[in-house]
């Protein structure tokens, strides 16, 4: 880790601000949504789905409060990461020329991290709840292959977008 980057506060932009709120909207919902339906489920509910969107492990009930409980600390760590731009990992020497273009960019990708966490476990965490609840409710295989597209596209798109606002 290079420690001789400047260390500068990035402003919040509104856009920012709005981001975060979508998040934090996104687990208030799920664990209210997880709350309101847990006396229906019932005691054994599926917990893994296969590539498929199959069930093909099942648990307690209980174990449906697992998935809100790691999507709050992966939100809360990546927010707490967001105020330490400097200690990131950059493809470029950070100078104090450019360290408020990439800072900002990176801050950017962490929370629409976030953001992308916060669907894909609210997505699961629907699909575990009514299944629990005996509904035939499963999100097939399109749903992997559209994690496993996104999560090959995002970072290609990453990797032109700091070469462009570095090139500038």
């Amino acid at each position: 880790m290079n420690t001789n980057r400047p260390r500068i506060k990035v402003p919040t932009e509104p856009l920012d601000v709005v981001v975060d709120l979508i998040s934090v909207t996104i687990y208030i919902v799920l664990i209210v949504y997880t709350a309101i339906n847990y006396g229906e489920l019932s005691n054994i509910i599926p917990i893994h789905f296969n590539a498929a969107g199959e069930a093909d492990g099942f648990g307690d009930k209980t174990y449906v409060w697992l998935l809100p409980a790691i999507g709050i600390v992966t939100f809360i760590l990546l927010f707490v990461l967001n105020k330490f731009p400097h200690i990131h990992n950059y493809m470029v020497n950070i100078t104090e020329d450019n360290a408020l273009k990439n800072y900002r960019f990176s801050t950017r990708i962490v929370r629409f991290t976030n953001v992308f966490v916060a669907i894909l476990f609210a997505f699961i965490q629907y699909t575990m709840v009514e299944q629990g609840k005996g509904n035939d409710v499963g999100f097939g295989s399109w749903f992997t292959y559209s994690i496993i597209g996104v999560s090959l596209i995002l970072p290609l798109f990453i990797l032109i977008y700091q070469q462009k606002i570095n090139n500038k």
